[in-house]
């Protein structure tokens, strides 16, 4: 029996984790890309709970970086980078409920080479930013396209990388803040976190009546960290089964493999997402196996794991989880 009959999904969703009505959203139904999570966008689409949704992402760049000797300062226009599709309205979504949607595939879509990465002035978790101000000066840009598949992702002549696909971005509307596509915080949004890949589940807040689902910024393969501040970005065909759970009542977004359930938390400092993170498992663990708070969190003090999604966005995201032997 598969996992996902027993995973919170099937348990709590309105849909029971069925499938549902199937749906696409292509980049020329999207038509006009979104750089902010915000609840003032007209919905691409509308959808019941249970609703499977095929998607076409762009990559980070909005296919503007074409070859190794563009200059990425030259041709990106900042702030409009991250480009997002949706918002999907999902009905019957009320603020206090989650959005569980599980990530069923994630294909590389376009002309080879179809991977993208490089080094941006003043970005990047070793140089100076904006943000960690310094008189250093900035390294060079550089640009470097990548051949992908679903077999690999082929680096160099020599060696060939695992093609490990994940969303990069995806959450919810803010109940009344537009925020940049580039950040992470409680809705979820650029959290880089690998673990939202095929096979999982992720479980967004809902803070606005219908959820607004936004998703895009797809990676073919990332280190913890995002360390460059660019990982292998390419356009995608992603898809989504879209489920609803009322009153769910999470603050920051959960996920769900079949062996483990972490929670993800956004913060400057780094600490500051652990310490988030953890709080929110700490409190899912004991309210699921009855403990006591006290007692859950001594026992993720013994077998808490921590994942470093990025250290180079407005805020850094860090998930907290627990292996699933451990709540029996």
């Amino acid at each position: 029996m598969s996992w996902l009959s027993t995973s919170i999904m099937a348990r709590k969703g309105v849909a029971k984790g069925v499938e549902g009505a199937r749906h696409t959203i292509t980049i020329e139904d999207q038509g006009k890309f979104h750089y902010v999570y915000g609840p003032y966008a007209d919905p691409v689409l509308e959808v019941e709970p249970g609703a499977v949704v095929t998607v076409e992402t762009h990559d980070a760049f909005e296919g503007a970086i074409t070859e190794v000797v563009d200059n990425p300062s030259a041709l990106l226009n900042f702030p409009f980078l991250n480009p997002q599709t949706g918002p999907i309205y999902v009905k019957g979504a009320k603020k206090g409920d989650a959005l569980a949607v599980r990530i069923i595939s994630i294909k590389p879509r376009g002309p080879q080479p179809v991977g993208t990465t490089c080094l941006l002035s003043e970005f990047g978790g070793l140089v100076a930013t904006g943000d960690t101000a310094m008189l250093n000066a900035p390294l060079p840009e550089k640009v470097k396209k990548v051949r992908v598949d679903e077999n690999g992702v082929y680096w160099s002549d020599t060696l060939t990388l695992p093609y490990e696909p994940f969303i990069g971005t995806i959450g919810t509307s803010p109940q009344i803040e537009a925020i940049s596509s580039l950040q992470p915080d409680y809705y979820g949004g650029n959290m880089d976190v690998p673990d939202v890949a095929p096979g999982s589940i992720i479980y967004l807040p809902v803070n606005t009546d219908g959820g607004y689902l936004y998703l895009g910024d797809c990676h073919a393969i990332q280190g913890d960290g995002e360390l460059c501040g660019v990982a292998l970005e390419i356009p995608a065909t992603v898809e989504i089964h879209i489920d609803l759970i009322k009153g769910h009542g999470n603050s920051w977004p959960q996920l769900e493999t079949e062996d483990k359930i972490m929670f993800i938390g956004s913060a400057r400092p780094m600490e500051d997402a652990a310490r988030i993170a953890y709080r929110e498992l700490v409190r899912w663990v004991a309210a699921e196996t009855g403990q006591s708070e006290a007692d859950a969190y001594m026992l993720l003090t013994m077998c808490g794991k921590v994942r470093l999604g990025n250290m180079v966005d407005p805020k850094y995201s860090l998930g907290a989880s627990i292996e699933k032997k451990y709540l029996k």
